[in-house]
Order: structure tokens, then C-alpha cells, then sequence
């Protein structure tokens, strides 16, 4: 075997730098031509073992049937809402107007909100406006296609209630929280925690006998009568629809 000469030597030399550059001209030619699918099954042949197991489709499974759960629970929820609203419009006698609520501010979360409904619709200024759970409101002022709503919660809001178990009258006023104030208009007011807050059986301003809310404490202290807060049955800040009252 002879040795090689400095031509083959040369040649040699030359090849092995050149064939790495030709490799790479060749591969990124696959690549452009294939759109990257070879590389695509290369590493899904070689990621297959890490793939995930059966215990990953069991999550994946449970996470899908609580969603499904979720979504039927609050299917329930308002078709048990809804009923109550029409169980409500049906046992006062009264002609209500079922209206969605399209808009709120957050600055004046607990003072108002616009329902889609307005003048052409019948609306007033004035008509009591109830949630499922009870009274939130009354209607301040109207637009041909919409209303707004002075919620009960809305600093400077006046309305006259009545304790049924005491048999008192109350101012409730809103101070701008989710829990307005009770002013009683006896100094014995004989009210106590749980009792229950509604309009008037006489009113007829407002539908009577309408809940509007349980009182959370009392301060016999107040003067120049006791004063007590109120949570309302019928929460301003979960409602997205209504029904108001006509006239």
C-alpha cells in the first residue's frame, strides 16, 4: 500500500471541510421543501415516551365534566332567579316589565344602573324596580330605549319600610355602601338582629309586603331614635336583570 500523495492529501483536506457545508445546504433544502413535516415526525418519535399518560387523560376528563357541572349549576341558578321573578310579578297582581341591566359605573356601583328598557316601553320616573330577592331601587329617569335606577344603596335614597315582626315603621336611607342605614321612627323600636325588613302592607307607592332586607345590627344608642343596618335580600352588585313595576 503506497502512500498517498499530496494531491490526494490535498483533495482529502478539501472534503472534509466542504461535506459539513453541503450537509447543512442539504438539510435546510429538506426543511424548506418538506415545511418542516420530517422534523415534525422525527420529534414526535423521539417526545413519544414523554408523552402524556393515561392518569393526564383522566385530569383532562375530570376538568371537563366540572366544567360541565359548572355550566348546568349556573344554568339552575337563573332559571330558579327567573322563577322567582315570575312567581313575584304573579303574586303581587301587579303588571311588571321584565328589563336587563346593560350598564354600571364602577365609581357608582352602589348608586345606580341602566336598564335596556325605557320610555317607549312604558317606564316611569318613579316605579319601583325589584331583583330576585326583593327591592333595589327606583327608577330616576328615563330615555326613550333605556332607564336608570337609583339603587336603594345610593347615598341620599329615602324609602319608608316596615319591621313586620315589630310592627315598626323606618326610613331606609343609602349611604353609598352595600348596606344602607335603618332610622326608626319610635324610640322603642323593639327590633333585634334577623329581623326582617319589607315595604308597607298599606304602601301604594311601592308593592307591598316585598322583602328588602335583613337587619345585621342595631344601636339603641342613636338618637333621636334607634338605627340599624340593613343587608339587602336582593344584592345590587349580583343583578343583571330586573323587573319594574308599572304604573
Amino acid at each position: 500500500m503506497g502512500v498517498p500523495s499530496w494531491g490526494e492529501l490535498f483533495r482529502l483536506r478539501y472534503w472534509l471541510r466542504v461535506w459539513p457545508w453541503i450537509f447543512l445546504v442539504g438539510v435546510f433544502s429538506l426543511v424548506r421543501f418538506s415545511k418542516g413535516a420530517g422534523f415534525s415526525d422525527a420529534y414526535a418519535f423521539l417526545s413519544r415516551p414523554f408523552w402524556p399518560g393515561s392518569a393526564q387523560g383522566e385530569w383532562v376528563q375530570k376538568g371537563i365534566q366540572i366544567e360541565h357541572l359548572a355550566r348546568i349549576n349556573l344554568l339552575e341558578q337563573d332559571n330558579k332567579r327567573l322563577r322567582e321573578m315570575l312567581s313575584l310579578q304573579r303574586s303581587s297582581g301587579r303588571e311588571f316589565l321584565s328589563a336587563a341591566v346593560i350598564s354600571r359605573t364602577v365609581q357608582g356601583w352602589w348608586h345606580q344602573l341602566v336598564l335596556a328598557k325605557g320610555e317607549r316601553h312604558g317606564i316611569d320616573r318613579g316605579n319601583p324596580v325589584m331583583g330576585p330577592g326583593g327591592l333595589i331601587g327606583l327608577i330616576e329617569s328615563v330615555t326613550p330605549t333605556t332607564s336608570r335606577v337609583r339603587l336603594l344603596t345610593s347615598p341620599g335614597s329615602r324609602v319608608g319600610v316596615w319591621a313586620p315582626r315589630t310592627k315598626r315603621h323606618g326610613i331606609l336611607i343609602g349611604i353609598g355602601t352595600n348596606r344602607p342605614q335603618l332610622q326608626f321612627l319610635d324610640k322603642d323600636s323593639k327590633a333585634i338582629p334577623g329581623d326582617l325588613v319589607s315595604t308597607s302592607p298599606a304602601s301604594t307607592l311601592l308593592p307591598p309586603n316585598v322583602p328588602i332586607g335583613i337587619i345585621q345590627s342595631v344601636d339603641t344608642e342613636a338618637l333621636p331614635a334607634p338605627e340599624a343596618v340593613v343587608q339587602l335580600t336582593a344584592a345590587p352588585e349580583a343583578i343583571d336583570w330586573v323587573q319594574v313595576q308599572m304604573n
